[in-house]
């Protein structure tokens, strides 16, 4: 047994200020991961907690002071690293870790850079649908950017394959996972857009983790995928995985194989609607056919009608309308007008000029005399009347009163004929004409008007 004497004896104040020390001098400034639990933070400001893994825990002190550079809140169950010197509580003997700094570790960290750069170029408007490019009905080339070694380049071609083989494929192949891969797929996209060979493009890569999956997080892939003038379709991981690129993309697919359903057409269901294309074009083309027929036979009717045989037979119709009316006008008699048009159109319908010609001239003579006659009949007609005429108009003019032995006596001055005695006064000069000769005469008296005999008086 040891004496006592000789023995090192500490105080438990100078064991945990000499562990203390140790432990510092040993682990000046660590990096330590693991979840956090029991958080706290008193009214001083500082906050305390235990920072744990499956198998062991220690606990952890932030201080106030350091507590601004963190960029999240800390919350218990979220995995952080942490920069932190190790130290012990004296009082108590406990073991900690003063924490210098602290960040989000494994998905924690790249949610909270996800979300960031989610708010980023949601604010500068790179999800906007106004930006969102329709997709081809029936493209005629379609571009897959992914691994050409994993099971979505399967699953696409698969589909592909199944609803319209005639569409060619080009495959961009690419990572998609790694620290190149985000480079590989931005790069993808804009020699698609370079070379201009399809016109829509499957981005796309199986399920994972959000670290797995972290390329489609890229700010350079989502911005080629904006920038692309040829429609993208993405299909990056399961239903349930959300990236960046699913808010740029023109249409997000829940699978690749989705994708490739959203981005081909059904060959079935386009046959279908072929066949009944096809039997509306044949019901269309027999309407329109039809159609053009009866047309055709309207317009050969017209024709018909407008034929030059037809016109003439018209015109001579016309004339001979003409000719009857002009007949009756001068009171002619022309009772074989019908007999002489069916002739005339029958002479017609034989195209020969000279039988023509010499009935009309046939007609003009016959006509001519019948005018000749007619105006010949309406001259002496004429005559007869004119010479009735004159007679009535001599037996009533004054001439032929003066040559039964009356005068004419009008006023010297004024010229007016005297009608009464009313008109004269003693010594007028008055002009008496007779029926041969006249004389001039002063009134040296006037009778009364009654003093004249009623024959005179008539006469």
């Amino acid at each position: 047994m040891i004496p006592l004497q000789s023995r090192t004896i500490m105080s438990v104040s100078q064991l945990n200020r000499a562990t203390g020390q140790l432990l510092g001098e040993h682990f000046l400034s660590i990096w330590v991961a693991g979840e956090l639990s029991n958080t706290t933070q008193p009214s001083s400001g500082h906050l305390y907690f235990t920072l744990k893994d499956a198998n062991a825990q220690v606990r952890c002190a932030l201080f106030k002071t350091q507590q601004r550079r963190l960029t999240f809140k800390p919350e218990n169950g979220k995995q952080v690293l942490v920069k932190a010197q190790v130290s012990l509580y004296e009082p108590r003997g406990d073991y900690q870790l003063i924490v210098e700094s602290m960040e989000e570790a494994g998905d924690g960290a790249l949610q909270r850079a996800f979300d960031l750069l989610k708010q980023k170029l949601a604010q500068e408007g790179l999800f906007d649908t106004v930006h969102k490019k329709h997709l081809p009905k029936l493209p005629h080339c379609i571009g897959v950017i992914t691994s050409p070694s994993g099971a979505a380049i399967h699953d696409i071609l698969t589909v592909l394959k199944r609803r319209c083989a005639a569409i060619p494929i080009i495959i961009y192949p690419v990572a998609v996972q790694g620290n190149q891969a985000s480079f590989e797929i931005a790069a993808a996209i804009a020699l698609a857009n370079q070379l201009k060979h399809c016109e829509l493009i499957i981005l796309a890569r199986g399920g994972g983790s959000l670290e797995d999956l972290w390329a489609f997080n890229e700010e350079r892939v989502a911005r080629a995928m904006f920038n692309s003038e040829i429609p993208i379709i993405s299909a990056v991981g399961h239903e349930t995985d959300v990236t960046i690129a699913d808010f740029v993309a023109d249409y997000r697919a829940a699978t690749p194989s989705a994708a490739a359903e959203q981005a081909s057409p059904d060959q079935q269901e386009w046959l279908a609607r072929f066949s009944h294309l096809e039997m509306r074009l044949q019901q269309q083309w027999q309407r329109y056919l039809s159609q053009k027929q009866q047309a055709l036979h309207w317009l050969s009717q017209r024709l018909q009608q407008q034929h030059l045989g037809q016109k003439l037979a018209r015109n001579s119709q016309r004339i001979d309308e003409l000719e009857a009316r002009l007949n009756l006008a001068m009171q002619a008699r022309l009772t074989n007008h019908h007999k002489h048009m069916d002739m005339t159109l029958a002479q017609l319908w034989q195209y020969n000029p000279a039988v023509t010609i010499s009935h009309y001239q046939q007609k003009q003579h016959y006509l001519s005399r019948r005018l000749l006659t007619a105006t010949t009949h309406k001259l002496e007609h004429l005559q007869l009347r004119l010479l009735n005429n004159s007679q009535t108009l001599h037996a009533v003019s004054p001439l032929a009163t003066l040559s039964r032995g009356y005068g004419l006596s009008i006023q010297a001055k004024t010229k007016n004929i005297i009608r009464s005695t009313e008109q004269l006064a003693l010594g007028d000069l008055v002009q008496t004409h007779l029926a041969s000769g006249c004389f001039t005469s002063t009134v040296m008296s006037l009778d009364e008007p009654s003093l004249l005999s009623p024959e005179l008086r008539h006469e």
